[in-house]
């Protein structure tokens, strides 16, 4: 089978616009592979978690104001852990109450300053 001349330029075109618009998609048109779709998902529930639960931890927090005055003490490391031995996150689902228990006690602390 013989092909047309002016064949052979329109395939190198198709192909060299084709990789011009992967690499213009991927760098500025905000495309993303199926890996980074999931993983902003992800961030995006987690995100989601944290703020629909921080307001619930701070207010039962409120309801012990002695603890409130012993988390101020300590270490800003270690306020997390002492969020969910207060059992003020009990009600998070174990994949979410570190980040919660943080954010419960920053906003407790940056609250009482």
């Amino acid at each position: 089978m013989k092909l047309p001349e002016a064949t052979k330029p329109a395939l190198w075109g198709a192909v060299g616009g084709a990789i011009v618009a992967m690499i213009i998609g991927f760098s500025w048109g905000g495309w993303v592979t199926g890996g980074t779709a999931v993983e902003m998902r992800s961030a995006g529930a987690e995100s989601a978690v944290v703020r629909a639960f921080t307001p619930l931890c701070v207010a039962k927090a409120e309801q012990q104001p002695e603890q409130i005055a012993l988390l101020k003490e300590e270490s800003s490391y270690q306020r997390d852990d002492f969020v969910i031995e207060a059992g003020w996150v009990s009600n998070v689902s174990e994949k979410y109450q570190s980040e919660v228990a943080d954010s419960c006690a920053e906003s407790i602390v940056e609250g009482m300053e």
